[in-house]
């Protein structure tokens, strides 16, 4: 299984701010140091081009963005200071997930984005840690090539994917399921085309009993060719901006409900790991790597069965 990574490509911030940047290089480490065992295989993404940024954010946005003309205001909503590295590493970031599910639909299966899942960016502007929107232009990137035709997003992180909702809301080709805490950010949701709204300290058993019953509608829906999935880690109970209650166990099966979907319906799958703010980082990896590992066992399965035949 191809694994996609950025975490190289830093962001300068403050050291008091509370994105946790050093996710990134904490979980390359633990992917590397079982990528033999497991079978998978880094690769550093090329950065998503201005052609492929156009097909979905305006060239106002993108231009201004890469100039570093973007307002105070536009940053502050965006949460990141302007510099040069922060648009590459958005441009890599976007890369990946393009490159992850170019790799699923080119016979791997599943692919992953050891980042991404950047769905509060809009056509115009950026917002809540995002900047530009590596769901839809990998989406539309495959679709230019010719790959597939149409594409289900499953957003599982705990906050809507409102960008994501918002360029896609006319769009016939890309289905967006989104489940999320009904009162967190963002306040104001945009209208997916099937949004699961969940209460507060929502349990493992609540969330994944929703979760049986609304992604076989999504995926019937959508008749989709190939999947992006947004694998939040934070509808984990201890994440500082979650509000949901899940375990860490309950998050593993939820990874392993999306899997066996896609593998039911014979679903190419792209991976981004999306949020994920706990208290302890050690946490956050846990979850994101409990991911990547349940992808690469799904995608050695695949594996097994294209090579006895097995349809």
């Amino acid at each position: 299984m191809k694994a996609f990574y950025c975490h190289h490509f830093v962001l300068p911030l403050p050291p008091e701010h509370r994105f946790p940047m050093s996710k990134y290089a904490l979980l390359y480490q633990r992917v590397f140091a079982d990528a033999q065992a497991l079978d998978i295989e880094l690769v550093e993404p090329q950065p998503a081009s201005e052609i492929d940024l156009l097909r979905v954010h305006t060239p106002d946005y993108v231009q201004r963005a890469i100039r570093g003309e973007l307002t105070a205001t536009e940053q502050r909503k965006i949460g990141f200071p302007w510099s040069a590295m922060m648009i590459e590493r958005s441009r890599r970031s976007a890369g990946s997930t393009m490159s992850a599910l170019e790799a699923a639909l080119r016979g791997d299966g599943v692919a992953v984005n050891l980042a991404g899942g950047t769905h509060h960016a809009f056509a115009d502007h950026g917002g809540g840690y995002c900047v530009f929107n590596d769901t839809v232009i990998a989406a539309r990137y495959v679709q230019a090539l010719g790959l597939a035709r149409h594409i289900l997003v499953v957003d599982l992180d705990v906050h809507q994917g409102d960008g994501t909702a918002a360029i896609t809301r006319e769009d016939d080709c890309i289905f967006t399921f989104s489940m999320h805490g009904e009162r967190n950010y963002p306040v104001h949701k945009q209208q997916s085309d099937l949004d699961v709204e969940l209460p507060d300290a929502c349990s493992d058993v609540l969330y994944l009993d929703q979760l049986a019953q609304f992604l076989p509608l999504a995926i019937e829906r959508a008749a989709a060719d190939a999947v992006i999935y947004l694998a939040g880690a934070d509808p984990y109970g201890g994440d500082r901006l979650g509000r949901l209650g899940l375990s860490k166990p309950g998050l593993a099966e939820r990874d392993r409900c999306v899997l066996a979907a896609c593998a039911r319906h014979g679903l190419p799958l792209a991976i981004s790991m999306a949020g994920g703010y706990a208290h302890d980082i050690d946490d956050i990896v846990d979850i994101h790597f409990a991911t990547i590992r349940a992808a690469a066992i799904h995608a050695r399965a695949l594996s097994t069965c294209s090579s006895r035949g097995v349809g």
